[in-house]
């Protein structure tokens, strides 16, 4: 199984907090955001990490390398696509069952154990609850997503997607084939979920949503979220490291 790590973006909203340094390297607890994630995939066997970089890419290739398995492709564009562009640059390098994951996003071990044992074509984890225009909200049939989008109307969405997922061997050169169309499409905004919106649309996969049950997950991209996540980070999490 492999991983595929969204680090690119350069973490502007979080003023003084990411001056100098990627955003992923910000702390909690003394453990970097990055820290956490490659430390949880290591845990449960992944085979390959690949981590997208753009915005300091130099400092995340000294991280990793006395690390194993760790390969980079590095987005030139970062500061004028958004994240579907960036897993553009990454996606050739899969080739078997993996787990994409935003590097600025933490969560606690069930959340990757669910990911790893479902065995639907695609696996979103949601925390179903009241959202915010910020979040990537979805609405959900039957246990299956049906839709997923920022531009949802909140009061119309089941719960909010939190950016990590597991995708099948098997949806890669359609998840591919939507993503280039995007960007034939010149949709360099576009969030990654726009081409999961068009798996949705177009193909006949099982994407499956399953319920976060209210284990503790973050995405740092406000100074409220990072005041937030140090106050409530879980045992479980700094576990991980022991």
């Amino acid at each position: 199984m492999q991983a595929i790590i969204m680090a690119a973006g350069k973490g502007s909203r979080l003023g003084k907090l990411t001056e100098g340094k990627p955003k992923s390297f910000i702390k909690i607890n003394g453990k970097r955001l990055i820290d956490y994630n490659l430390r949880l995939l290591q845990k449960y066997n992944i085979n390959e990490t690949v981590i997208v970089t753009g915005y300091q890419c130099e400092a995340f290739e000294e991280l990793a390398k006395d690390m194993k398995n760790i390969r980079f492709a590095y987005n030139p564009f970062y500061e004028m696509v958004n994240v579907l562009g960036s897993f553009y640059m990454g996606m050739d390098m899969l080739d078997d069952d993996f787990i994409y994951l935003h590097a600025d996003t933490i969560c606690e071990p069930q959340i990757f154990e669910k990911l790893i044992e479902m065995k639907s074509d695609i696996v979103l984890p949601v925390d179903y609850k009241p959202c915010d225009d910020e979040a990537m909200k979805i609405k959900s049939k039957d246990g299956k997503i049906v839709q997923i989008t920022k531009q949802m109307p909140a009061e119309q969405a089941d719960g909010e997607f939190i950016g990590m997922a597991s995708f099948k061997r098997k949806v890669i050169p359609a998840l591919k084939e939507k993503t280039k169309q995007l960007m034939k499409e010149q949709q360099f905004t576009a969030y990654f979920e726009s081409a999961v919106q068009r798996l949705i649309e177009e193909e006949n996969f099982d994407i499956q949503a399953v319920s976060t049950n209210g284990a503790f997950w973050a995405e740092i991209d406000f100074m409220e979220d990072y005041e937030k996540a140090v106050k409530e980070i879980p045992q479980s999490l700094a576990a991980v490291f022991e």
